[in-house]
């Protein structure tokens, strides 16, 4: 089996934005046109191909990324149609990280939102290349160039205009392309054949003057078309213009921008002839860069079939009827069916069983995966998300995905003995899955407590759980994880541990010393110990026994963060010394480090964005404000609408979604996603400690 199209043929896309704003209704419109269906699937009867899961169908929203393999003249496209609730922020970033490039789709009624802000930041932070798309240009009180000013305002981005709509709202019916300077209209339902004809006459100047502005632009951005554009303007070809806007797409430097109804079936031809021309193929991505597990040195993978084979798993998927599937992209050479690999994180080989090209959830085997291409491999045993997949003779790591620390829990319990044993499988696997959810013993209760990234994410875990895997479970009450740290220096604390029982003792005695550091730096320890006063096989014991005790801390048993350790000095004896001693004088003396720190609680401080009608502004402020909420910023949006941007401690926002809906009568909408950490004030931390 050879390559099926050369690399510069492939294009490795997602569709990324704000909930709602209508991604999955997009990529349905991607399959149909390029042949992949031949009905289009609706979000709202529950007939979309990437929506497959049962919770995605009922709920309307995307939950996980999925991946369809599709062609569009001549070219492979694999597409990911990424979710848009922060609660599954995770999906999103482990996507971009395999993509070369996206497209962001905007709601042409609201412009930029809150989340398209977390998705652009996130694309921005993996370099990804991306073109803009304002869909529902339909829906009453669009507006194309609003939508273009919130790109630039609160993104800071440079977008350039590609187009021009025709008609407005529900007259919406076309749009002009300002490089083939010619009109496209969609007139049959499904909008399958696009009719091009000259520009309307009342559009004319409007287009002639936005086209010189769009080459001035581009021109701008690109040394090889300013110089044409200096000595004549009329001399540009479109082949020009395209090559030029290209380079700078590629470069980061601009980003075109489209508009369209998916819904009403216009304008998403153009978008992937837009993905064909200006987005990156994996030929147009700097090689691959690692780090060589022997000698820690950097290296770099070109994408290429003739080189060493390195692949990275982006994402793992327990499917009810094959089994475990990891999804992965090749970076560099060719991964077949039935070879051995090596995962040089976990120090492990790997056979390579069954190949699939995905397709949602349906699948097709593949005999070999050539650089640059995304698939799915069975049979893994040891590869977790972010590991690395390469040949054993030219090992490399590439960069694992860091995902953010989950915020909220909830203790779960099986309702019977049977059940049991069922939720732990079933935990296990679902903890395997995303990186973002974790599962804990807790040491008091001796209850499974779950952890996540918001209450739908835990809602949805736990539904999969009783569907997937039968379980049958009470779920308690959503918890805030608080976090605790110290807020003075503690310059030494001396402990000695001695334990004499007959025979054998123990003897181990440390000098450590504690320091609070800056928020989301975690424990941090450090070794200054000189002259062998604590052997060197002893220093891992005592970092272990620190970093133990720091699991729960000494106010109210929750996790101790941001405090660096410093072992200083100590002594151990002959005979006595072993690493348990030193791990149980470590872990002690931590604690009594802690109590002499002034521990104090952190809290979990969310990013609240209120959008309301103006009416009920008022009330809103209020309740933001009763919630210990600290008011960040307020403007106005389109259609008499007011966005509210506060910092709301996560334990005040429970039940806040039904309380909101209840004031502005149900026409209120809000989004939220974790901000940092912040001391709780003593009044509120009496409350929490009882």
């Amino acid at each position: 089996m050879t390559r099926e199209y050369p690399l510069v043929r492939y294009r490795n896309i997602g569709i990324i934005a704000h909930i709602d704003a209508g991604k999955t209704t997009t990529t349905e419109r991607i399959l149909f046109y390029t042949g992949k269906t031949y009905r289009i699937g609706s979000v709202d009867d529950g007939t979309t191909v990437t929506d497959w899961m049962a919770q995605e169908r009922e709920r309307g929203i995307t939950i996980v990324s999925a991946a369809v393999t599709t062609q569009w003249r001549g070219y492979q496209i694999n597409v990911i149609d990424t979710p848009g609730h922060i609660d599954f922020t995770a999906e999103v970033q482990r996507s971009l990280r395999v993509l070369d490039g996206g497209v962001v789709v905007f709601d042409g009624t609201q412009g930029v939102e809150p989340q398209s802000e977390t998705v652009w930041r996130q694309a921005d932070r993996y370099h990804v290349p991306r073109i803009c798309f304002i869909n529902k240009m339909d829906r009453v009180g669009a507006s194309y160039e609003s939508s273009i000013e919130s790109i630039v305002s609160r993104l800071g981005a440079h977008p350039v205009a590609m187009q021009i709509p025709i008609g407005e709202e529900a007259n919406f019916n076309g749009v002009v392309d300002l490089v083939e300077e010619e009109a496209i209209y969609w007139e049959d339902e499904l909008g399958t054949e696009p009719v091009r004809r000259g520009i309307p006459a009342d559009l004319m100047d409007r287009a002639a003057f936005d086209r010189s502005t769009m080459i001035e632009t581009i021109a701008e951005n690109d040394d090889g078309l300013l110089e044409k554009f200096l000595e004549s303007a009329d001399t540009i070809s479109k082949e020009d213009i395209k090559a030029a806007l290209r380079r700078a797409v590629i470069s980061n430097k601009l980003t075109p921008v489209f508009c369209g109804s998916s819904l009403k079936n216009k304008g998403v031809q153009a978008v992937l002839d837009a993905v064909v021309d200006y987005l990156p193929s994996p030929a147009d991505i700097p090689a691959v860069v690692g780090i060589d597990p022997k000698t820690e040195e950097e290296v770099q993978r070109l994408p290429e079939d003739k080189a060493p084979m390195s692949a990275l798993v982006f994402k793992i998927v327990t499917d009810p009827y094959v089994g475990r599937l990891a999804y992965f992209r090749v970076y560099s050479g060719v991964m077949t069916q039935g070879s051995m690999v090596y995962n040089p994180v976990k120090g492990k080989k790997e056979r390579i069983g069954r190949v699939l090209r995905m397709y949602a959830d349906h699948r097709e085997d593949i005999d070999k995966v050539y650089a640059g291409e995304i698939a799915a491999i069975l049979g893994l045993k040891q590869t977790f998300t972010g590991d690395t997949l390469c040949d054993a003779s030219q090992q490399i790591v590439l960069e694992d995905i860091t995902f953010p620390e989950p915020v909220i829990s909830v203790a779960i319990e099986p309702k019977t003995t049977a059940d049991q044993e069922k939720m732990g499988e079933a935990l296990h696997k679902l903890s395997q899955e995303d990186p973002t959810f974790r599962v804990r013993i807790d040491e008091n209760t001796a209850q499974t407590i779950i952890s996540g990234m918001g209450e739908l994410h835990l809602d949805v875990l736990v539904d999969r759980m009783k569907r997937e895997f039968n379980v049958k479970a009470n779920v308690g009450r959503p918890r805030v994880s608080f976090r605790e740290t110290i807020t003075r220096p503690v310059p030494q604390v001396n402990f000695r541990y001695v334990k004499q029982s007959g025979g054998r003792g123990m003897y181990a005695h440390v000098v450590l010393s504690f320091e609070p550091l800056e928020r989301g730096s975690g424990i941090v320890f450090e070794d200054k110990v000189v002259g062998g006063s604590v052997p060197r096989n002893f220093i891992p014991s005592v970092e272990r026994g620190i970093r133990e005790a720091s699991e729960s801390g000494s106010l109210g048993g929750y996790p101790v963060t941001d405090v660096k350790v410093t072992l200083m000095d100590g002594s151990y004896h002959e005979v006595d010394s072993n690493e348990m001693a030193f791990k149980l004088a470590g872990a002690m003396a931590f604690r009594e480090g802690m109590e002499k720190g002034a521990t104090v609680l952190l809290e979990p401080i969310m990013k609240v964005d209120v959008m309301v009608p103006a009416d009920y502004f008022g009330d809103v402020l209020g309740q933001i404000s009763a919630r210990r909420g600290e008011i960040q910023g307020t403007e106005m949006r389109s259609g008499n609408g007011q966005s509210v941007r506060a910092n709301v401690p996560l334990a005040e926002m429970f039940g806040y979604a039904t309380e909101m809906r209840s004031i502005t009568q149900g026409r209120g909408v809000f989004t939220m996603e974790f901000e940092h950490y912040a001391p709780v004030s003593e009044s509120v931390a009496k409350k929490i400690l009882g």
